[in-house]
Parts: C-alpha cells; structure tokens; sequence
C-alpha cells in the first residue's frame, strides 16, 4: 500500500511549502481540481524540481463524451504525471476510446475509473444512480476492467468486493483515509489505515491529516510506519 498526500491548500505557495517538508519521504502527491485550474502544468513542474522522484497523481475525474475524454488524456500525456482519473459514470465506451488513444504510448500513465465519490451518502448515491453504493461501485469496477483500466478510485469499504469480483491486481485508491481517528469533514464514508490494509487497497489519499498538522513530515512518517 502506498500514500498520497492530497495537495489541497488554498495557495501554491502553501502546498509547496508542505512538498519541501515532506520531500525526504517516498509518497506520492495528488494535484486536485482547484489547484490545477489555479496553478496549472507550472505546478507540476515545481515538484519534479523539489524531488524529481515524487510521483504525481493528476486528480481532475474526466467525464465528457469519450472523444473528448480522450483527446484531453491524450493531453495529459505531455505533462509526465504518473497516474491519472476518469469517471467510469462515463460509460464502458468512453472508457475504452481512453485507453485504446493511449495504447501507442510505451509508458501511459496509470489510469483509475471513480466510482463513487465518497462524499456520497447512501442516501445521496442512490437518488443519483438508483442503486446502492456496494452493488453500483461493483458494476462500475467491472465495466473499468474490461475496458482496460488499471483500477479504480473508491472507498475502503467497496475495495474488497472489487478485487473479489475483478483481479487482485486490479488497484484500488481510496481518498478520504483518517489514519488516526480524526474528524471526516465532508467525507461520509471514511476509514484508517488498518481497515484500508485489511481491505488490501493499493493507495491510500490522505489532506488534512497531513496538512493541518504542525508537523506534517512526523504525521507522514507515522503513517508510512502503519502501512
């Protein structure tokens, strides 16, 4: 299992200063939404100069039309991150214009499917998608591995059920991971590090704990001590 440290800050700045206080340790770093938009392939660029090492996970959940979809992955291609996102909501079809436009690269990046967000409430999910969350994260985890995805974004509590029903190998990333017991925020199904382990989930994304912490490179080096 591996850690992400989702940089979630309200600055460049900010983030970068927690990159510099984490730059010893072998994590990867989740770019969200926000701070693309904001700070954009800049950004990326000022945390290969940082530690040429860390691996970049570009958060943005793709979900258009697939040739859309993959003419915008086609583009992530030329900013070197490691790992990127789509919504499998898009469909089996869009899933699969994805990959096979990536298929002439020798060295794409890993490409994850979200499921269910995991901001949702059952509640919540099933209005949207009018079935439960386990049953649908299960269909949209097939429907990503057979259209030649390597894995896919969920919770710890789908992660199981899906290696179950697709392939040990299949990778699983959870965001919203507490690793100590603390306060979700708006995350509604959340869990620590043990339950993620026991759920043999691949990546584990943790912010907050990380980052609004006094010491983030100590709660860092805790958590890789529990993985």
């Amino acid at each position: 299992m591996e850690l992400c440290v989702a940089l979630d800050l309200p600055t460049k700045e900010e983030n970068l200063d927690l990159i510099n206080k984490i730059k010893g340790y072998d994590v990867w770093l989740k770019v969200g939404l926000r701070t693309y938009i904001r700070d954009g392939e800049d950004f990326l660029k000022d945390i290969k100069k940082i530690n040429p090492d860390f691996k970049i996970f570009l958060d943005l959940k793709l979900y258009d039309i697939p040739n859309t979809m993959a003419d915008s992955a086609e583009s992530i291609m030329g900013l070197g991150v490691d790992m990127f996102n789509v919504h499998a909501s898009a469909g089996k079809r869009a899933m699969s214009t994805v990959m096979d436009r990536l298929k002439k690269y020798e060295n794409r990046p890993i490409v994850l499917a979200v499921t269910a967000l995991t901001s949702f409430s059952e509640d919540e999910f099933k209005a949207v998608y009018e079935k439960d969350i386990s049953t649908k994260a299960d269909q949209f985890a097939k429907d990503a591995m057979n259209s030649g995805l390597d894995g896919v974004v969920c919770s710890a509590y789908e992660s199981e059920s899906i290696k179950n029903i697709t392939t040990k190998d299949f990778m699983t990333l959870t965001p919203g991971i507490r690793p100590f017991g603390e306060d979700s925020g708006d995350q509604q199904r959340v869990a620590d590090v043990k339950f993620a382990k026991n759920a043999l989930v691949d990546f584990i994304v943790v912010g907050r704990p990380i980052y609004q912490s006094q010491n983030p490179a100590e709660v860092v080096k805790k958590i890789l001590e529990k993985i």
